[in-house]
């Protein structure tokens, strides 16, 4: 398999403070806990859709 899994980067832009606890703990589960940190995860479907469900707090970092 010449082909690694594809990757990922994120950027968390927003704060979890007042958002629902699912939601931050969805960051979590992405790596992200902070404003501006970045985390470097597999591209699967089960991702994507993580990324969906707290797409106004983070962002996909093209690029890397």
């Amino acid at each position: 398999m010449a082909d690694a899994k594809a990757k990922i980067t994120l950027e968390q832009t927003g704060s979890p403070i007042g958002r629902p606890a699912a939601q931050r703990a969805t960051l979590i589960g992405l790596g992200l806990n902070k404003m501006r940190r970045r985390s470097s995860i597999e591209d699967t479907p089960a991702v994507r859709g993580m990324i969906a469900k707290v797409a106004h707090l983070v962002r996909i970092v093209e690029g890397e």
